[in-house]
Parts: C-alpha cells; sequence; structure tokens
C-alpha cells in the first residue's frame, strides 16, 4: 500500500512482473545471452544509480529478491506474472509457470499467475492451453508475436491460427491478453512487435480484453489511434514509466497522449520487474505533475484519483478485485524485510 504524504491510501497493483532464468546455465545459445544483455540495457541506462543491480543478479534473482522488492518495498499489494516462452533462447524457458505458482500459493492473495501461449504450436498447444488452464486457473496470457519458433521469427494476432487461440480463451474463460507491443529486445526483430494486428484482434474479439504492453512504443502514435476506436484496449506502462526518471518531459508527452485518446480507465501500471523496480517508479509517478503546456493543449488530468486508477483501480477491474474486500484479506498477511 502506497501513502501519500497527505496520509492518502492507494491500492497498488503491479501488472507486469517476471521471474526469469536468463543464466549462463539456462541459455542455450549465443541469442539467450542477447536477449537478456539488452534487457540489462534497459535496466541500467532507465534505473537511477542507486537501483542498478550487478549482472550477475539480474541474469537469475531469488524468489525471495521478488517478494522483497515488488511486495515488502515496493508498495504493491498485489502483483500479476506475465511469463514468455522464449525456448528457442533459454534451455527450460524464460520464466517458469511452476516456479510463479509456487510463489502464488506462498503469498496468498499476493499473486496472479497469467500464463502464454504461441498459436504456431497449433493443436497440440489448443490442448496445452485448455490443460494449462484447468491446472493454473489462468485469468490471462502474456504473448510475445516476435518469439522463435523452429524457423519463424514472429507472428500476427490476425493470423488463423492466432484466432483459433483467441476463440479458445473466450470458451476458457482467459479475458485477458497482455500483448508485447513495445520496444525490440536483441535479437528479435522489430517489426515483428508492430502493433497493427492489435486492431484486427479487438475488433473480432470485443469480449476479451487486449493490454498492449509498452503501449506501442515507440509505435504511440499508432497504438493511440487504434485504442481510442476499439474500447477493449487498454495499455500497459511497462517501459514507458521508467522514462519519467530519465526524460520525464518524454514521459508526460507520452502518459498525456494516453490520457487524451483512451482515459484513464484504460491505463495500467506495470514496473517490468526485474528490469525496474516498483518502489522508485511509485514514487516518482505519485508525485509527476504534467508541465502546464502540455496541459493546456492535451486537456490532460493526472490528479491523484487518476493516478489511484493507473496503479490500481484499472487492474483490479479487469481481473475482477475487490479492492475493499482484498484489503480485509490482507490485512494479516505479514511480509518480512529480506537482507539480498
Amino acid at each position: 500500500m502506497y501513502k501519500t504524504a497527505q496520509g492518502e491510501e492507494i491500492f497498488v497493483i503491479d501488472a507486469h512482473i517476471a521471474l526469469w532464468d536468463g543464466s549462463k546455465a539456462n541459455q542455450l545459445n549465443i541469442h539467450g545471452d542477447q536477449f537478456i544483455s539488452c534487457f540489462y540495457d534497459y535496466h541500467k541506462n532507465l534505473s537511477p544509480r542507486e537501483n542498478v543491480w550487478p549482472k550477475e543478479k539480474f541474469l537469475k534473482y531469488s524468489p525471495e529478491t521478488l517478494v522483497n522488492d515488488v511486495l515488502v518495498k515496493g508498495y504493491a499489494d498485489m502483483a500479476i506474472f506475465q511469463p514468455v516462452y522464449l525456448k528457442e533462447f533459454y534451455k527450460n524457458g524464460f520464466g517458469d509457470f511452476d516456479a510463479n505458482e509456487a510463489l502464488a500459493q506462498q503469498y496468498p492473495n499476493r499473486f496472479i499467475c497469467n500464463g502464454t501461449f504461441d498459436p504456431r504450436h497449433g493443436k497440440e498447444g489448443l490442448e496445452k492451453l485448455e490443460e494449462n488452464k484447468e491446472k493454473y486457473k489462468w485469468q490471462g496470457v502474456k504473448l510475445y508475436t516476435a518469439d522463435w519458433y523452429k524457423e519463424s521469427k514472429g507472428y500476427k494476432l490476425s493470423d488463423e491460427w492466432s484466432k483459433r487461440y483467441l476463440e479458445k480463451c473466450l470458451e476458457l474463460g482467459i479475458k485477458n491478453i497482455h500483448v508485447h507491443k513495445g520496444p525490440t529486445i536483441t535479437p528479435l526483430n522489430r517489426d515483428a512487435f508492430d502493433v497493427a494486428d492489435i486492431d484486427d484482434a479487438a475488433s473480432c474479439f470485443p469480449d476479451l480484453n487486449f493490454i498492449v504492453e509498452h503501449v506501442g512504443l515507440p509505435r504511440l502514435e499508432d497504438f493511440c489511434w487504434i485504442a481510442t476506436q476499439e474500447k477493449n484496449v487498454y495499455g500497459g506502462l511497462a517501459v514507458a514509466i521508467p522514462l519519467i526518471h530519465t526524460r520525464p518531459r518524454y514521459f508526460a508527452e507520452i502518459i498525456s497522449e494516453l490520457l487524451y485518446w483512451l482515459d484513464e480507465d484504460r491505463i495500467l501500471f506495470g514496473s517490468d520487474y526485474a528490469i525496474w523496480e516498483p518502489k522508485w517508479l511509485i514514487e516518482k509517478f505519485v508525485n509527476f505533475e504534467l508541465p502546464e503546456d502540455i496541459q493546456q493543449e492535451t486537456g490532460a488530468n493526472l490528479d491523484i484519483n487518476v493516478k489511484r486508477k493507473i496503479l490500481g483501480e484499472n487492474a483490479a477491474r479487469l481481473y475482477n478485485i475487490n479492492i475493499e474486500e482484498q484489503k480485509a484479506r490482507l490485512q494479516d498477511s505479514k511480509l518480512a524485510v529480506l537482507e539480498v
């Protein structure tokens, strides 16, 4: 829970975290090293100096470190795991459904464990999606349209098999489709993260929610024009919000455009942990004010009520979380500060 200087409480849901294994032992080839090194470059270039990790820690961190950084120090009342496969780069994949689930069991009511799928897995993958829904009770999935699979270096949500998988999600009650549509990561292809296929998918599946992670950067304008038409499209602030530190004017432009085109009910906070720690992101965001000229041009309002929506209320609505009831459940939840 974050408390403002005025004593106001803000219920925080970090809607984009990961527990990954990018270690040398798990790297399948040079691409595994390229990928995690690119992540690390984002981490060290956009983080405050005091929050930069040693690279060895960044490659593979413990579940205890995650709990400490996200829940204990990081103000998050809840957090949502968004795992991806990347099995062409990592022997055991980049994320681990069972490791996420273990933390959710250890800390009840704290974590939501989403999953993933790859439509190039065909019929077998559809069956696996159904099995995983039954096993893990997924409410959402995180999709990486630029992930490699055999000879393929990406797919689109407008592809026939993608639509079959989205139909299956609708059938299974997996309503929240988080899609990476942001900056490229070495060695993935930039064009495979293009935001254009969101338009077709959102139109074809109005009963699914499409959360465009990283708000389409560097294609913010394309994203905004799509999202203003498709009311089931949301923007996830991971990757955008760290710019509040290194490029505050640029972040002001991004958030004001989102508020202008989407409105404050369709923007979600996400730290993209462990690329960035939520503590400093939330502190800076709560204290952030739009420059007067930008505010006048866009009419954007970023007052405390809007920030409260972005930091937790919007994600709570998508995941059917009653915040007052959740506060009561968490009241006796003990989280020890760890020395890590």
